[in-house]
């Protein structure tokens, strides 16, 4: 049984940890209302632009420029979201693991893969198994755009990786990321980013038949215009997705920490007091029997 210094010692430790973890927690709640207010304000203009790309492709010979996809696949890019630290239960786990069984898929089937990670997880996550990056991003400071999403550096990204296809260097690439659900609820998501295809509840207009419209110079030159927009607000969007999955996470981990924290606290107090009371309890007794020698 541990002495009263040692239980002592460890209700300190406990006491400064639960600093520590309620800190954190109030922290990540604060990023994440942040990075929710950054999504809602962004969602009302993805969903009008993914609406006008729906609306144009209703039109008869109307195409999606520069994107088709390719008959045979030989090299497909993975970009891969993480967070740069840990402490956020089991974030970085799941989504490399859903990184790691894509991997395989691909190569069990001759495919060669490269794993574009943002976030320094998951970069070290693949260094530690060999799968190799595009040594040609090493200049775009990925890790810091996981922890503070950036427009102007999404969209250099985009357009590198949209050349990338479009000299066929790479003949499919995706996206995989934690999509924020709730609070409670973060789950690994796959996506095609490249070659295009519009999202699943992308509906036309409700302006009604594009015919109507007056469009200059033509609604083919308004999609090669429109397209690489909605290519580099999908990497902005992912990164607000995962900032605001991994903030969310990291606050229920250390609420769930603080929980497990006090219920410990509790125990060890009550084992403290037990034992101070056996203490003098026991000198008290030692005084009885003296006085009555």
């Amino acid at each position: 049984m541990p002495s009263l210094k040692e239980t002592k010692g460890r209700i300190g430790s406990v006491r400064s940890t639960l600093k520590i973890t309620s800190a954190m927690k109030l922290v990540s709640s604060a990023k994440l209302r942040k990075a929710q207010q950054a999504i809602s304000g962004m969602l009302p203009y993805d969903s009008a632009l993914q609406s006008l790309l729906a609306t144009l492709l209703t039109e008869k010979n109307a195409v999606v420029p520069s994107v088709s996809p390719r008959e045979e696949l030989r090299n497909v890019a993975i970009v891969a979201l993480s967070s740069n630290s840990s402490l956020c239960g089991g974030f970085n786990a799941n989504v490399v693991r859903k990184v790691l069984e894509t991997v395989r898929e691909y190569e069990g089937g001759g495919v060669r893969v490269t794993v574009i990670p943002v976030g320094r997880k998951m970069a070290e996550s693949m260094r530690r198994v060999g799968i190799h990056s595009d040594e040609k991003l090493s200049s775009f400071d990925l890790v810091s755009l996981s922890a503070h999403p950036d427009y102007t550096v999404a969209a250099r990204l985009a357009e590198y990786l949209w050349e990338a296809y479009e000299i066929e260097k790479y003949d499919r690439i995706e996206l995989i990321y934690n999509h924020f659900i709730s609070t409670g609820s973060q789950a690994p998501v796959r996506e095609t980013w490249l070659p295009y295809r519009l999202s699943s509840d992308a509906a036309p207009e409700e302006a009604g038949d594009p015919r109507g419209w007056i469009i200059e110079p033509s609604v083919q030159d308004l999609l090669e215009e429109l397209l690489p927009k909605t290519l580099k607000l999908k990497i902005y969007t992912v990164l607000l997705d995962s900032a605001a999955a991994e903030h969310a996470a990291r606050a229920v981990a250390m609420q769930t920490a603080t929980d497990n924290g006090e219920d410990l606290l509790d125990e060890l107090t009550l084992e403290y007091n037990k034992g101070r009371q056996s203490k003098i309890t026991s000198e008290i007794l030692d005084l009885v029997g003296g006085s009555l020698q």
